[in-house]
């Protein structure tokens, strides 16, 4: 069965292939992914790499977890589920905008 692996402390120029071929050293990799910022489709730093297996996972993260990668040490290890967060919509006031305060001069 597969395992995910969240990797840490990635330089913002990695690719998804250097992830995947850096990883492949410890085992089959099924797919590797840098995260990027929505707006500006620049990497976050971090991304997952999916293991084949739990022992590809194990070996993965037992070679790269605190090596230099890129000069930047990586961490490495497995992948938590994914929390629910509630929707954030600013567009109707809520959350902690504050959607509603008025603003700035003018009214009276």
């Amino acid at each position: 069965m597969a395992k995910k692996l969240y990797v840490g402390g990635l330089p913002y120029a990695t690719t998804d292939s250097e992830l995947k071929e850096a990883f492949s050293a410890a085992g089959s990799v099924e797919s590797a992914t840098i995260i990027t910022d929505r707006m500006s489709g620049r990497s976050k730093g971090f991304g997952f790499v999916e293991m084949a297996s739990d022992e590809d996972a194990q070996k993965a993260i037992e070679m790269m977890n605190g090596k230099d990668f890129g000069g930047r040490t990586l961490t490495v290890n497995e992948a938590r589920p994914l929390e629910e967060r509630p929707r954030r919509d600013f567009r109707q006031g809520g959350g902690d905008r504050g959607g509603d305060r008025g603003g700035g001069r003018g009214g009276w």
